[in-house]
């Protein structure tokens, strides 16, 4: 039997888990937000500040904040950024 979890429990679990990275976005300007959780499990998020022009945002999201959110929250299968600045 499947366990049902509403949009907003998701959505609490996904910002608790980016809250011990919030820190260190904020002393270099920046910061995240969560714009969607899809129905298959995907949450889309959006760099914000500094974060957003980044040339190390790629690496930030992924060995950060993608590693937080899976490891936390286990119903998420998949984490975008909807603006990543590509890395040269």
């Amino acid at each position: 039997m499947e366990t049902v979890v509403n949009q907003d429990e998701l959505i609490t679990k996904i910002d608790r888990a980016l809250d011990s990275m919030r820190p260190y976005l904020a002393a270099d300007g920046g910061n995240v937000k969560v714009l969607e959780v899809t129905n298959d499990g995907t949450v889309r998020l959006e760099l914000m500040g500094s974060c957003g022009s980044c040339p190390m945002s790629a690496m930030t999201f992924k060995g950060g904040l993608e590693e937080a959110i899976l490891k936390a929250v286990p119903e998420i299968t998949r984490v975008e950024a909807v603006n990543i600045t590509p890395a040269f």
